[in-house]
Order: C-alpha cells, then structure tokens, then sequence
C-alpha cells in the first residue's frame, strides 16, 4: 500500500541527521519519512565540518528550488516539516500548492515580519557574527549553548552540538533576514491563498533565535485566509525543540495534528 511521504527540510546551523528521531517515529506510525540534505551537504556531520566550503554558495532561491524539486517528485503529496529556515521554506512551497500539508517549526519569518522587535538580548550574538569577508558562520559550542538550545544543561547541549551543529552560509542568513540587509524574493509566502493544505506554526516560548513573537506575528499575517492555519507554543521550550530531550512531544503533537486533519500514514484508495 502506498504510503504517505513526510520530507524534513533542516534549518541553519543543522545537519539533516538532526531529523533522524523524527524519521523513526515517523516511519514507525507508517509514513514514508525522508530528511534529504541541503546540496553539497556531506553524509556525516563530522565530514561537513571539516570540508563545508560547498555550503558557503547555498541562498534561499538555490535551497527552495532544491526541495521543490524534491517534493514535486512524488505521485503522492507529501507532508513538508521545515524547521527554522526549513519552516520558512515549508511556507512558501505549500503557499504555492506544493506539498499536501505543511508544518513550520520556529521557522525564520516571512513577508517582511522582523526577526525581533529590537536589538539581540545583550551578551548574545547576532545570527551573522563574526567577518563579512568568511562564506560560512560558524556557533561555538557556547554560543550553541546560548542561543540554540539555552533551555537544556550543557551537557546535553554539548551532545546536541557535536551530533549535529554545522555551519551556516551567510548567504542564506542574509537572505531571510538576520543582518538587517533586503531580504530574498524567496522569504515570501502567498498567505491569502485559501486552496492551499493545511498549517501548522510551532514556536518555542524561550526561543532565543527565533523568538515566539516572530511567530506569532507570522501567524497573524494568515488572518484573512480560510484555509488552515493554526499556531502551537511550546513553553520552556528553545530552538532547540526538534533536537533536545522533549523533541518527541513536539513531533506526537505533529503526528496528532497530521491526524486530526485527515491526514495519515496512508491514503485512502480511489
């Protein structure tokens, strides 16, 4: 029987193997789960690391044409799970009837929304910090810590960072919006368009690079259409929430929403 895909688009700063207990839980309720990488990106986020010189060349138009092509490919419509830049794209393919439904998790915003309403918290780092002249912006493990996944021990931020943190192209970081500078055509989603699937914007109530504001705003901005669109806060809850220790109350509530909507593992016949 055929079976429903779910494809995971990764954020910033991540590798697609951050998607990797998503992809089981996913496959286990019978969904076709896949986390493809970013182009250029190495299978291992060690490999990507020590050699991340093809990601310096990735922007949004580059990385949206790339996953458009991916869920286009498909017979049956797939669900889109996008998480930070990943939830900004998932945006704007399921805005454009791309993909049968569509989840954003503390996704970079859309349509002009600010990042934050001021200046970044004092002592924390721009999303773009460090020389304009470096292709790539990389986190340390203590930046990770502050502004990635600030709600759990260092510890487990330092298991989280090593597994999965990567560095980010500062193309990309440019194009949706963290230096201030025009954004990219591409940080746009068509929210007035009521034939699109359904939904759903995830935010983390302590989300320190996306914050819960951002969110809720972006949320906002689909008042006015009649297709739907609904909004989940997470409190005590980081950019970190698809990758920390409380990642699986953020993906059943997914899978429940998924439900909830008609929308299963695998699709009725005829």
């Amino acid at each position: 029987m055929e079976r429903t895909p779910v494809v995971f688009i990764h954020g910033a700063w991540l590798h697609a193997l951050s998607w990797e207990s998503w992809a089981e839980r996913f496959a286990s309720r019978g969904f076709l789960a896949l986390a493809p990488g970013w182009p250029g990106e190495a299978a291992a986020p060690p490999d990507l690391r020590k050699s991340p010189e093809l990601l310096g060349r990735i922007g949004l138009d580059a990385l949206t044409d790339h996953y458009a092509e991916i869920v286009r490919s498909f017979e049956t419509a797939p669900v889109i799970v996008g998480h930070s830049v990943g939830g900004l794209i998932a945006q704007h393919l399921i805005t454009a009837d791309v993909g049968r439904a569509a989840v954003a998790i503390a996704p970079a915003p859309i349509n002009g929304v600010p990042l934050r309403e001021s200046e970044s918290p004092a002592g924390l780092p721009s999303c773009a910090e460090g020389d304009p002249a470096e292709q790539l912006v990389s986190l340390s493990p203590e930046q990770f810590h502050r502004v990635f996944a600030n709600t759990v021990e260092a510890e487990e931020s330092d298991r989280l960072f090593d597994r999965y943190a990567v560095p980010a192209p500062r193309r990309l970081l440019v194009d949706v919006g963290c230096t201030g500078a025009p954004r990219s055509p591409r940080a746009v989603a068509d929210v007035a368009n009521p034939e699109r699937g359904p939904l759903l914007l995830i935010s983390g109530q302590e989300d320190r690079l996306v914050p819960d504001a951002a969110t809720r705003a972006v949320y906002k901005q689909y008042g006015d259409t009649t297709a739907v669109t609904d909004l989940k806060q997470f409190a005590d809850r980081a950019h970190s929430l698809v990758i920390d220790s409380g990642w699986r109350f953020v993906a059943d509530y997914v899978l429940g929403w998924l439900d909830g909507h008609g929308i299963r593992a695998h699709p009725p016949e005829g």
